[in-house]
């Protein structure tokens, strides 16, 4: 299904988050609801959360969830990526004080209505992020990672691990292995349904 778009003033968004406690995104005047997980999703974001987290202990850079909101104030977009990592002072956006603007690797799960909104206009906007070094999409259904590492303004370079293997994150001095990301997963289900909301770019 779809999540519902509702047309929606920033304040009035922000209104909604607080009286409601539900994570929405938000672009150019719309905002729509997070669509929630499955079991097997949820647990690859655990492993990575963990993996990170021991991984990041004693260096300048927090690992957040997926409670912590994005905004790339150029393109007007506000979101919650699965995790992000921050070096340094944290830089909050002036229209939204509980959402950073300097993240430097961020990380997104993919499910089936998720991935092509994951892959195309989200990137788009991602890339906008000066301080970004890191875009990394993690499959759920099969063993496989994808890391774009940016080469310059207009340039990124994408690594493919898959099987097995490390996943390099360079810009933050952290390997993590593909095997620890996927351990302990439980079966995926066979019948979620397709259909991925696309907000345009």
């Amino acid at each position: 299904m779809v999540p519902t778009r509702r047309a929606l003033t920033y304040d009035q968004y922000l209104a909604l988050e607080q009286e409601t406690g539900v994570r929405h995104e938000w672009l150019r005047g719309e905002a729509w609801a997070m669509a929630g997980g499955t079991q097997r999703h949820s647990a690859v974001a655990t492993n990575l959360t963990g993996e990170l987290y021991a991984a990041l202990r004693g260096k300048p850079c927090r690992l957040y969830n997926s409670d912590a909101k994005v905004r790339i104030d150029d393109t007007d977009l506000s979101t919650y990526p699965n995790l992000s990592v921050v070096c340094g002072e944290l830089a909050r956006s002036p229209l939204d004080r509980h959402a950073s603007t300097n993240p430097t690797v961020l990380i997104e799960v993919l499910s089936p209505s998720t991935e092509r909104w994951d892959r195309g206009g989200k990137f788009h906007h991602y890339r906008r992020l000066a301080s970004l070094q890191h875009y990394v999409l993690v499959s759920v259904a099969e063993l496989r990672v994808e890391v774009f590492t940016r080469a310059d303004d207009e340039t990124w370079n994408l690594r493919v691990v898959e099987g097995t293997g490390t996943v390099d994150l360079t810009a933050i001095d952290v390997t993590l292995d593909l095997a620890a990301i996927y351990a302990d997963l439980p079966a995926e289900p066979t019948d979620d349904a397709e259909g991925a909301p696309d907000p345009t770019v």
